[in-house]
């Protein structure tokens, strides 16, 4: 077992801060069972973060001693192993975009998966399942403007959309206007409003 935690580090020393590790890439190595173990052995020893059921993340390791990846590393390792799309909800958006002051207390973010809370350190993440509309344009800026919007709702989204115009380049505006048609009517109505009023 030994040797297979060893063969497990070395492999995860070469790759980039923040890549996941599987189960699933180490079966060349050993049975399900024995690399299922060994993986569990370095989470024990602090040498893996565990991101969530069955990804791992090698701790960062700096002269001030090891701690986990960012939530932003271990989000977006989940997304890639588990082929989700996981974005920033819509508070965050809404504040990145200028539209709100408040800062999100919990670390929430949309996911085209199941609802579910992921633990990376001692911070914990709620992966929240919306409508695939509000994941639409995933992590370009005119999908921070959906995201915004929606977390606005129909009473303040039309109003905040002329400063959603001036803050985005003209071709993220118009990836926003093509995707319209995806969105809830009242959205979809105040984007074309926006566009074409």
């Amino acid at each position: 077992m030994q040797r297979l935690t060893t063969q497990i580090m070395a492999y995860a020393e070469r790759l980039p801060e923040g890549t996941a590790l599987s189960a699933k890439a180490f079966l060349h190595l050993g049975n399900r069972a024995a690399v299922d173990q060994a993986l569990s052995r370095l989470y024990e020893r602090g040498e893996l973060v565990r991101a969530g059921r069955g990804i791992y993340l090698k701790a960062i390791k700096s002269r001030f001693g090891s701690r986990p990846p960012t939530v932003e590393q271990a989000v977006e390792a989940v997304a890639h192993q588990r082929g989700e799309v996981i974005v920033s909800n819509g508070a965050a958006a809404a504040n990145s975009l200028g539209l709100s002051t408040q800062v999100p207390i919990r670390s929430v973010y949309f996911t085209s998966g199941r609802s579910r809370t992921m633990i990376v350190g001692s911070q914990s993440v709620e992966l929240k399942h919306v409508p695939r509309w509000q994941l639409a344009l995933a992590n370009k800026p005119a999908g921070l403007a959906v995201r915004a919007l929606a977390w606005l709702g129909p009473e303040k989204a039309e109003e905040a959309l002329p400063s959603i115009k001036q803050k985005l380049s003209a071709e993220a505006f118009s990836e926003l206007v093509a995707a319209a048609p995806q969105f809830p009517s009242w959205l979809a109505r105040s984007v074309g409003k926006a566009a074409y009023g």
